[in-house]
């Protein structure tokens, strides 16, 4: 009771506003690590944690040698392991700062670039599925695919989906002013409950919607409508004005909710 007293009474304002800082940060980093596979990766290091603690406990002096040195270099060992979620995690906080005018003006003209090549491939019957990252990572999904780090262009994007290429089956993830990777592998919906008629497509783009914040457009090729995907469920795009509202309204503003702009659900 005494301890708690003198805790109290030595606490500060600075010192609460030095524990909300730390909380703010944590907070950020493990909805960067969300559904990726740094996600998996800190619970291994969790695990060695734990192994390091057993093995003081219980003097297994080799085992605890061994973990003693492994966190004496742990700072370097996480820089290395997760530089892609570090990475993200500045460009998160620059997009917050007085260079947010000009990241808006960037992710404008991406998003231009991805309508114009949405629009082609709508009137080609061509399908095709485009994901933007948001605040939660999918790094694990990226992985899967064939690494590019391109400029956003409407040709590249055209030219990913077109039935000869060798990625146009899977998605390309676009985040940080670029199309990280194509041919990506997505997890597919579980819901039960969803249409039959909806193919791999479709359900792949249900699927990411339903485990992270992403924002996915998808283009039919039996039907060439347009969609966009997000917490899981679809809306379907008029034209090519209602697509560049939502997109924008969606990414620029980074919203978390599914309120669109002029759209209709739909089931293809």
């Amino acid at each position: 009771m005494q301890q708690i007293s003198l805790f109290v009474s030595n606490f500060r304002a600075l010192d609460f506003l030095d524990i909300l800082v730390v909380s703010f940060i944590i907070y950020r980093l493990l909805l960067i690590l969300k559904g990726t596979r740094a996600y998996q990766m800190v619970l291994g290091l969790v695990g060695l944690l734990i192994l390091w603690a057993v093995s003081r406990y219980y003097d297994l002096f080799a085992l605890s040698w061994l973990l003693q040195n492994f966190f004496d270099y742990l700072i370097i060992i996480l820089i290395v392991l997760f530089q892609d979620q570090i990475r993200s995690a500045l460009v998160s906080l620059s997009s917050s700062s007085l260079f947010a005018k000009n990241q808006n003006t960037k992710l404008d003209q991406q998003i231009e670039e991805v309508i114009d090549a949405v629009m082609a491939l709508s009137r080609e019957n061509t399908g095709a599925l485009i994901v933007f990252e948001r605040k939660q990572g999918l790094y694990n999904f990226s992985s899967t695919g064939t690494r590019l780090n391109c400029k956003i262009h409407s040709d590249i994007i055209y030219s990913i989906f077109q039935q000869k290429s060798p990625l146009h089956d899977g998605a390309i993830i676009i985040f940080n002013n670029t199309i990280q990777s194509a041919g990506c592998f997505l997890p597919l919906s579980r819901n039960v409950d969803i249409d039959r008629h909806y193919g791999t497509r479709h359900r792949a783009a249900l699927g990411v919607t339903e485990i992270s914040d992403a924002v996915v457009v998808t283009v039919s090729e039996e039907t060439s409508r347009i969609n966009i995907c997000v917490d899981g469920k679809f809306h379907m795009m008029e034209d090519e004005s209602v697509l560049r509202k939502n997109l924008r309204y969606l990414l620029l503003s980074d919203v978390e909710g599914i309120e669109l702009i002029s759209t209709a659900r739909v089931s293809s």
